[in-house]
């Protein structure tokens, strides 16, 4: 059976992969790091579309069945150009992260944290308020969790001290819900909570993403029931550090990465 294909800016998309293999444990599935061009929360939309685009053309030449696009910012910016590219499903995190805070908000006022061009994009306001209108969304721009996750500072003072100060506005809004609106964020969870207090609902967009997914290959009869699945890796660059990296995100090793040299090219 094809397999499905994910990708991301770098590791983040991980948390993304990792939920699919708990939710749907026979899938074949391809993932791609665009770790040449990490992060991708600072770069303009249409960059953002060029790199994202390049990425899902390669990923179609697997012959995949399903397309998720487990970046916020690619989510936000991408989505509907490779949607008009391809003639199989695409989902992104934006839309089933949305869904699941709007519902889970009792008093309709919603955080939602996410990189610079996530937040910038207004995809999740406008997704959540279109869900439930009259609902208060109040977002924050965390340039610098990608950095902690990626170079391994979840566990330092420093990474404390920048989470405190993200999160210090929202305390005065009174949300019920907060929504991580970035695949890195899930690694800050135990971070965050302790900021926010544990009354505060958590929306992790990576299982949300992964529910959708489940729900689209059973309605279009995909299912793979393969006992014994695969999963490859490919990036733009640097395969060891993302061996290295990905290995603490999936904890498990990641024994083998394929490097994509002719894609970085196409960029």
């Amino acid at each position: 059976m094809n397999p499905i294909g994910v990708f991301d800016s770098g590791l983040g998309g991980l948390t993304v992969l990792k939920e699919l293999q708990a939710t749907l444990p026979y899938e074949n599935i391809l993932y791609f790091g665009d770790t040449a061009h990490v992060p991708y929360g600072n770069k303009s939309a249409e960059t953002i579309i060029r790199y994202s685009v390049a990425i899902a053309n390669f990923l179609i030449e697997q012959k995949i069945k399903l397309l998720i696009v487990a970046c916020n910012s690619a989510s936000a910016y991408a989505l509907e150009s490779i949607q008009m590219l391809v003639d199989i499903p695409v989902i992104g995190v934006i839309e089933p992260g949305a869904k699941t805070a709007a519902a889970l908000s009792v008093s309709k006022r919603i955080g939602v944290l996410g990189t610079k061009a996530t937040i910038r994009s207004n995809a999740y306001q406008t997704s959540i308020l279109s869900l439930a209108p009259g609902a208060e969304v109040f977002p924050v721009c965390c340039p610098l969790f990608v950095p902690l996750v990626e170079e391994d500072y979840l566990g330092k003072p420093a990474a404390k001290l920048i989470v405190c100060d993200y999160l210090s506005s929202l305390k005065k809004h009174s949300i019920d819900t907060l929504l991580l609106g970035c695949t890195h964020y899930p690694l800050l969870k135990k971070l965050i909570v302790n900021e926010v207090g544990p009354l505060v609902k958590l929306v992790d967009s990576a299982s949300t993403c992964a529910g959708q997914a489940k729900e689209i290959l059973e309605d279009l009869k995909l299912m793979n029931e393969s006992p014994n699945p695969f999963t490859r890796f490919f990036v733009s660059d640097d395969p060891e550090s993302f061996k290295r990296a990905g290995g603490l995100f999936l904890r498990r090793p990641i024994d083998h990465v394929e490097t994509v040299s002719e894609l970085y090219q196409k960029i």
